[in-house]
């Protein structure tokens, strides 16, 4: 955890990660279904503040996973948690995933909810640390995304060739360049 972590409130994270959300995601259009759901305020934020606590964090994880069904889409699509004092080094974090969706799977949301993750030190396997590629999923804090699955049904009905979006976002990155991607200014800290 660096300096700039250590400081960050939940009014930060979730502004931290609008910002990421508009200038990169839909920005870049590197997810294409994110537009419409951020425009009719059908995003759900929430923040786990406590340090080093992955018990904490999962519990957190299923309580908003609950909350995301109880509610009609219209009024929450998709959610995503921030972890900002949690799971800084991105192999726990991949490991902590995997774990979060054997107990989504367990709680009976498997078929009704996928996980998606992002981290800021995200990196694909067999590509190196500073491959602009990793940057797809590089988000300003440890995040995990709940999506509904009839959402995403319905986003790849819209969007047949949905398995083209990942490499027409390495070829936007590679454009895009290192330099291009700093001057977003989508990191922590960046909406202060």
């Amino acid at each position: 955890m660096n300096d700039t972590t250590a400081t960050i409130t939940a009014a930060q994270a979730e502004a931290d990660t609008r910002r990421w959300l508009e200038r990169a995601v839909i920005g870049l259009n590197l997810c294409p279904f994110a537009k419409a759901v951020h425009a009719k305020g059908q995003v759900h934020y929430a923040v786990h503040l406590a340090a080093n606590d992955d018990a904490g964090l999962l519990d957190l994880l299923m309580a908003e996973a609950q909350a995301l069904v109880d509610r009609p889409a219209s009024e929450r699509d998709t959610t995503l948690l921030m972890a900002p004092h949690t799971l800084a080094d991105f192999l726990d974090f991949n490991d902590f995933t995997e774990r979060a969706e054997r107990r989504l799977a367990r709680a009976g949301f498997e078929g009704t909810l996928q996980l998606a993750s992002f981290h800021p030190r995200f990196q694909f396997g067999g590509t190196e640390p500073d491959d602009i590629g990793n940057a797809t999923n590089r988000a300003p804090y440890p995040t995990l995304h709940l999506l509904r699955e009839e959402s995403i049904d319905r986003a790849v009905e819209a969007f047949p060739e949905a398995e083209v979006i990942f490499e027409r976002n390495i070829e936007t990155l590679e454009a895009l360049g290192p330099a291009g991607w700093a001057a977003l200014d989508v990191g922590a800290g960046a909406a202060r």
